[in-house]
């Protein structure tokens, strides 16, 4: 009986530590599982938000977007500030706002970011309440008698626009801000080694002059992206999802044969003359449309340059302080020579009585020492006089050739 439970014992052992092994297997397999999906929001003309886990097989399936534009927004990877137009989204990648925009909703990685949310916040606050304010400001613009059509294209602004301009107003304002904290922390500390000159002094400004570079190259890093943006019109262009939505939908190149086909009497000429105004329309309204987004452009644009201005400004005043403090250790420098000039001086001319002691308290006759004692004090009085002549004669020649202050 007791040779059989032990036997069982034996069986059930291994069998336990197989099924700790299975679990500890699943348990690492969920929570890789889980680190391969990232949380997203997804954010609509309304501005309601939709918490989504996917990876990145379902969202390039979802927006249509490659696999190389979805690489930029892994925070595992370190990729530089990108705007980018696609065909259908608009990928950002600007610090930690991480979205995708398409025409009719917004992906943005990451939501419960502390860094996040405020964009969130104002995403939720801002897409519906753009449009209400411009339907209100249409309906009154009608009532007091202008045309509705007009006051609607005045005051469209597509959806993908208004997103656009809450991620930069973020992104700026973000930068503005730790822009605002650096200058609040190093111009007391460059005022402070200003005055004292020391061990801790040094390394606090050494890290903070290491803030501002890195914060400098964030900032130029935004600011090269808006400047490339705002330089090649064909860039902007692919910004505008909207249109390319519109432009793709009602009228096509399959159009035109049936046209001929069921007018037999329409003109070459005809053809040719509707088809330059169609080309005169579209490209005034492209004009106008990359116009309009060069203005949004350009608003956030001087804005970074101003951030960009203010860490610039801090640099200079950096390096004036490092400047100043080199001058003073200079300073210090050439006193401490000047102090071993006089010291050297000093040595030489002691040097001289210590000479006149040796020879005198050598073991050698004189006539005079019995006789005559009274020399002795004439000994020491001469080579007094003659040392500190000596002495004054260096330092005279020092200050005629300016090697010590005067």
């Amino acid at each position: 009986m007791l040779a059989l439970e032990i036997a069982r014992d034996e069986l059930l052992v291994p069998a336990a530590e197989e099924t700790a092994q299975t679990q500890a297997q699943a348990s690492a397999a969920t929570k890789k599982k889980t680190a391969a999906l990232r949380s997203w929001i997804s954010l609509d003309h309304d501005g309601q938000g939709t918490v989504l886990d996917l990876d990145k097989h379902a969202i390039i399936h979802r927006v249509q977007i490659h696999a190389r534009d979805l690489r930029l927004l892994d925070p595992l990877l370190s990729y530089p500030s990108t705007i980018l137009g696609r065909e259908k989204v608009i990928v950002l990648n600007l610090e930690h706002i991480k979205a995708i925009i398409t025409a009719d909703e917004v992906l943005l990685r990451d939501p419960f970011d502390d860094a996040v949310l405020p964009i969130v916040k104002e995403l939720q606050r801002r897409l519906p309440l753009s449009s209400t304010n411009f339907n209100g400001q249409g309906e009154e613009e009608d009532a007091s008698g202008v045309q509705k059509d007009e006051t609607d294209e005045e005051n469209e602004f597509p959806f993908e626009f208004r997103a656009l301009e809450v991620a930069l107003e973020g992104i700026c304002s973000f930068l503005d801000g730790q822009t605002r904290v650096l200058e609040a922390d190093a111009y007391p500390a460059l005022d402070e080694l200003t005055s004292k000159i020391s061990s801790r002094n040094l390394d606090r400004v050494r890290k903070l002059k290491s803030a501002m570079t890195r914060l400098t190259n964030r900032v130029q890093k935004v600011r090269d992206e808006l400047e490339q943006l705002l330089d090649d019109d064909d860039d902007m262009a692919d910004l505008y999802l909207s249109r390319k939505m519109v432009g793709t939908s009602p009228v096509s190149d399959s159009g035109a044969p049936n046209w001929s086909l069921a007018s037999p009497n329409i003109t070459i000429g005809s053809k040719v003359s509707r088809t330059s105004r169609a080309s005169a329309a579209t490209t005034v309204e492209e004009e106008n449309d990359v116009e309009e987004l060069e203005m949004l452009l350009e608003a956030y644009f001087m804005q970074i340059e101003g951030t960009l201005n203010k860490l610039t400004a801090l640099r200079e005043y950096i390096d004036d302080t490092e400047d100043y403090i080199n001058i003073q250790l200079d300073n210090h420098r050439n006193q401490l020579i000047q102090l071993e000039l006089f010291l050297s001086s000093g040595t030489v001319c002691l040097s001289m009585c210590s000479m006149v002691a040796a020879i005198f308290g050598m073991n050698i006759p004189y006539t005079w020492r019995k006789d005559h004692g009274y020399v002795f004090k004439w000994v020491i009085i001469v080579t007094g006089i003659v040392c500190s002549s000596v002495f004054l004669l260096i330092i005279s020649y020092a200050r005629h050739k300016g090697l010590v202050g005067s």
